[in-house]
């Protein structure tokens, strides 16, 4: 199974930007320690600050990925333009964030992409990753 995981804006800084809410760890360690857990699949990454790169990427996984686990950060409550990137692609793609969005800020409370996922994960810290790839994993079988 070949899954990728997609990091929108910002999360270049997990692990040294609001500690006490996305914890120490860097996202490369992070992925590290996955890639070791399912050392059976291929787990490739991308992350990028910049909108149009991640709807180029989601155009790209259709053929070559099984699905996509994605962290749209800030994105996610208003870009229109990667809803509808992720509504416009048979990959199946799975919403995570690292925090409990909707223990946030009022304007947290929405995403844009929750109605064209195959499902939303939210508040388990990094381990939203670990239940995004999971559920892929069931999909798949």
């Amino acid at each position: 199974m070949k899954i990728l995981i997609l990091n929108g804006p910002n999360l270049n800084l997990q692990g040294r930007r609001d500690t006490d809410v996305y914890g120490t760890k860097t996202f490369e360690e992070f992925l590290e320690e996955l890639r070791a857990a399912y050392a059976d699949m291929t787990l490739d990454y991308f992350q990028s600050n910049v909108e149009g790169e991640l709807i180029n990427a989601l155009h790209g996984s259709v053929g070559v990925y099984d699905g996509v686990v994605f962290n749209a950060g800030g994105y996610t409550h208003t870009s229109v333009a990667l809803r509808d990137a992720v509504s416009a692609i048979s990959t199946p793609v799975v919403e995570v964030h690292i925090s409990s969005i909707m223990a946030r800020e009022e304007f947290r409370h929405v995403s844009m992409l929750a109605p064209v996922v195959i499902g939303s994960i939210m508040g388990f810290g990094l381990d939203s990753y670990v239940l995004g790839i999971e559920s892929l994993i069931l999909k798949h079988a």
